[in-house]
């Protein structure tokens, strides 16, 4: 059951890189070999209790404890306890990253990019905090499947969710050793540099250059860390940007061009239609008629 969970295709889904699932009612009538677990995956324990075998190290899951299950992890079940529920929820690589891509929430990409898996035992407050954001969520990707959601809402639902956990890793890893390599390291250093300046600076030679290596040498990091290009996720950061300031509609096209720092409001119209099929104008009425009828 978890084997098909963690391991489904997220790219054929309302949401592309990202599902999530409240199980109440857990299916261990026949043994699971161990697997590798092909997406990133963050489950926490609603009531019950299993024992799983990640990598070589094992973990005994009850009530309120949460965990974060790297890619390319050996994932093995042997033992559910007392009508296990958990909630669980899964991304891609490349939608963690494209989410964590604003300065607040920058430090969840550790989070992913981890090779050892993170085990938490919540607070109370804690885990009713994120109970809530998961059922807030699950709610809203049901609505993404039928095509009438509130966008805004499951952005911020989702990024929410980051931020807390950003919050749980600061508090429960600061007396872990985390070891990451050099590449590792550098990616992180590009996305929290990217993160400050993206609105500003538009192009991987800037990028490069604050980290003293060549444009050559990030873009193959990037790429062989996260699966994105540099200049990808620097278009995705400026894109999700500028759709928040034409959410806004007291923002003019010439003041949102201004703050993004392109030229003119008609180079920005063209690099917004590019990446997004629409013209600003477009995506801002699309946006305005859709919470008309609301």
């Amino acid at each position: 059951m978890i084997k098909n969970l963690i391991n489904s295709n997220l790219l054929d889904l309302s949401t592309p890189g990202f599902d999530i699932h409240i199980i109440k009612k857990y299916d261990n009538s026949y043994q699971v070999e161990p697997f590798i677990t092909e997406n990133l995956a963050v489950l926490m324990i609603r009531s019950g209790g299993v024992k799983i075998k990640l990598q070589e190290m094992i973990q005994n899951l009850s009530a309120r404890d949460l965990i974060v299950i790297p890619k390319e992890t050996t994932f093995t079940v042997f033992e559910v306890r007392n009508k296990l529920q958990l909630y669980l929820i899964i991304f891609s690589s490349e939608f963690a990253v494209k989410n964590c891509l604003k300065r607040e929430l920058v430090d969840s990409f550790y989070l992913f990019i981890r090779k050892e898996p993170l085990k938490a035992s919540l607070e109370e407050k804690e885990y009713q905090v994120l109970s809530l954001i998961y059922k807030l969520i699950h709610y809203i990707n049901l609505e993404v499947q039928r095509t009438d959601i509130d966008y805004e809402l499951y952005r911020i639902s989702l990024n929410l969710f980051l931020y807390e956990l950003k919050l749980i890793y600061a508090k429960y890893s600061s007396n872990a050793l985390v070891n990451f390599t050099r590449k590792e390291n550098l990616v992180i250093q590009f996305l929290t540099i990217l993160s400050i300046h993206y609105k500003k600076q538009h192009h991987a030679k800037f990028y490069a250059g604050e980290l003293f290596i060549t444009s050559k040498y990030l873009s193959k990091v990037v790429k062989e860390v996260t699966g994105s290009s540099v200049k990808a996720l620097i278009i995705e950061a400026i894109i999700s940007e500028a759709k928040i300031l034409l959410e806004d509609t007291q923002n003019t096209f010439a003041e949102i061009a201004e703050e993004m720092e392109f030229a003119s409001v008609s180079i920005f119209g063209i690099f917004f239609k590019k990446h997004t099929s629409y013209s600003p104008s477009e995506y801002r009425a699309i946006y305005i008629d859709r919470y008309k009828d609301q």
